[in-house]
């Protein structure tokens, strides 16, 4: 932060995996006179002292309410294991507010045991595997981002336990992961493309630095799209990871305060 401060950057965005690098960015950023816009933060450091451009973020809230309505909807009955991302990451805290709640409220399912993965996909291996070999009874192991996923699909068709008994749910719409869909590797996910949000945080830097929006602590929240067989090859659906002109045309729908900026 202070590299780029002393760089003399026009606006800066920051992706912090705890909230202290966003406050800190804040901080430092409004002592600079520089604007910044975070992402990934759910918000939190729009309470910052501090004024910030804007947050833009995932409906993590209303993710986890989704898949808790999948699961209870595909798979009434059975139990739910879980592992998640770094229990620090806000987006990770966010999710199991709504997640953990609507599975109880729907009454359908149970979850059974809650593990942090780490975001790495050997942790996320080692967990699964001691959640199988503690006994634990489930049939729906829910994996927070695919790149986690994939490998645990892997160790579980090694194990010949992959949909027998043991589905696979994620979310990210990742490529590797929409590969698992296609293959029946994973049952369901929800596209959360980190490229198109990086595209929408930098629109809103570039027209608060060139004057075109002056509006602060915007709270910009993208749409959470599921992945199913129906909607697996349409791209407005399953947003590409990889720069796509999709990401355009998905802009112009979702964000049209920005079509007028002479961008695109």
């Amino acid at each position: 932060i202070k590299t780029l401060i002393d760089m003399g950057v026009d606006g800066m965005c920051i992706f912090s995996f705890n909230p202290n690098g966003a406050f800190i960015a804040a901080r430092e950023c409004a002592a600079a006179g520089i604007p910044l816009v975070v992402t990934d933060n759910v918000g939190q450091v729009l309470a910052s002292p501090d004024e910030v451009v804007a947050c833009i973020d995932f409906d993590w809230k209303g993710m986890g309410v989704n898949v808790a309505e999948y699961i209870a909807n595909n798979y009434p009955g059975e139990k739910i294991a879980v592992i998640m991302g770094l229990f620090e990451h806000i987006p990770v805290q966010m999710f199991r507010e709504s997640f953990e709640p609507k599975v109880a409220e729907l009454g359908k399912n149970e979850i059974v045991a809650v593990r942090d993965g780490k975001y790495t996909p050997t942790v996320a291996v080692d967990q699964a595997q001691d959640l199988i070999e503690s006994g634990y009874d489930f049939t729906i192991l829910f994996v927070f981002n695919e790149e986690m996923g994939a490998a645990v699909v892997r160790m579980l068709k090694a194990r010949d336990l992959l949909n027998n008994p043991i589905k696979v749910i994620t979310t990210n719409g990742a490529p590797y992961g929409i590969e698992l869909i296609k293959e029946g590797g994973i049952q369901y996910s929800i596209s959360t493309s980190p490229g198109w949000e990086g595209l929408v945080s930098f629109l809103a830097l570039h027209s608060y630095v060139k004057g075109q929006i002056t509006d602060k602590r915007q709270q910009i929240l993208l749409p959470n799209t599921p992945i199913t067989p129906e909607t697996i090859d349409d791209k407005t659906k399953v947003v590409p990871w990889d720069v796509d002109p999709v990401w355009i045309e998905l802009t112009k729908t979702y964000f049209p305060q920005y079509n007028d900026l002479g961008v695109y």
